[in-house]
């Protein structure tokens, strides 16, 4: 399809910057076909029913972004995916500047060995340490990467310590917040369970690659980063189950249901994974898993726009974004949230 089909015009001042005061206290827009439905997110357990699933992705974002010097020129790296054993896969700014077997300096005990150049900026890191000594490193040296649309037009500062985080987040590794995660408070979590809602918990540690944009002109020319992501056997077995009983399974975010969907076989069975995925979903995708998913608004020509689309329809959700522009919904990271209904379920 033409990446141009995803496009459209987003005012810059519906570009959240913070998240809402509290945070279960965002608006979510319900779609169903082309039904739509004025919400917030502390509404949601009226949608659903006891014996449905939520699927929650339990990453933790590390301090991914590093400023160094090569010589005298600096250099931005954002890291995003762990290769094990202090290696690294990143972006590099200005990457031309660098050279394979090029060192990068981010203090007097801290630095990393350039192994390799790829495209678009991405380069492989080895650095001087690794497991908890690394982890150390990175929080005493690193920041919290916020997404580019925010970190242009305002520092990171401490709140983005904790708003940047879900209150499930568990396992270190993301350079990129599970988003329509960070909705959810410890009330809306009892209020959901009391209603016999299950949980379930997976780990897709985000990349940066989430962010980049979408440069080719057709999408089956667009490549995607790939990001590591497990599911143990009790959680295929939870959902496996739902789905037995007739209930429904809800991807709390793209992330969630980008890593159901590769665990998946095509009679719908969930399998456990460990393991790489780049699946990159578009309109035409016969989704496996996932009934309903709860995500943000995303950006224009982005590849989750276009797995959006896939999953709720493509004109129905064209339709829904122009809907929540107009109703001024807040975007992206820090913005509100939508319950997406699968349109082949309908």
């Amino acid at each position: 399809m033409k990446v141009s089909l995803f496009d459209f015009e987003l005012p810059k001042e519906l570009i959240a910057l913070r998240p809402a005061p509290n945070r279960d206290g965002a608006r979510l827009l319900l779609v169903k076909g082309h039904e739509r439905q004025n919400h917030h997110v502390t509404n949601l357990a009226q949608f659903l029913n006891s014996g449905d699933v939520l699927v929650f992705n339990d990453t933790r974002v590390i301090p991914a972004r590093l400023s160094g010097k090569r010589g005298l020129a600096k250099i931005e790296v954002t890291l995003h995916m762990n290769c094990d054993n202090g290696l690294w896969k990143a972006f590099a700014r200005p990457a031309k500047k660098l050279r394979t077997h090029d060192v990068i300096v981010f203090s007097e005990t801290f630095e990393a060995n350039v192994i390799e150049k790829g495209e678009a900026g991405e380069i492989s890191l080895q650095f001087n340490c690794k497991g908890q000594d690394l982890s150390d490193a990175l929080h005493k040296h690193g920041v919290m990467p916020l997404p580019p649309y925010i970190a242009s037009q305002r520092p990171v500062d401490a709140k983005d310590l904790e708003d940047y985080q879900t209150i499930y987040s568990k396992r270190e590794g993301a350079v990129a917040a599970p988003t329509a995660g960070l909705h959810f408070s410890n009330t809306l979590l009892e209020d959901l369970f009391s209603k016999g809602i299950e949980f379930a918990h997976v780990t897709l540690h985000v990349g940066a690659g989430t962010f980049l944009p979408v440069k080719v002109n057709d999408t089956q020319d667009h490549r995607m980063h790939a990001e590591w992501g497990e599911i143990d056997e009790q959680t295929a077995k939870i959902i496996n189950d739902c789905h037995k009983r007739g209930n429904n399974v809800i991807a709390i975010g793209t992330t969630s249901l980008r890593l159901l969907e590769s665990a998946s076989d095509e009679q719908g069975i969930t399998h456990p994974f460990s393991g790489s995925t780049d699946i990159f979903i578009t309109p035409g995708y016969k989704f496996r898993t996932v009934d309903i998913l709860m995500t943000n608004f995303h950006l224009p020509k982005s590849t989750l726009f276009m797995l959006v689309s896939a999953f709720a329809g493509y004109d129905a959700m064209k339709s829904a974004y122009a809907y929540a522009i107009e109703e001024k919904y807040r975007f992206y990271s820090y913005g509100d949230s939508s319950l997406l209904f699968r349109e082949d379920k309908l």
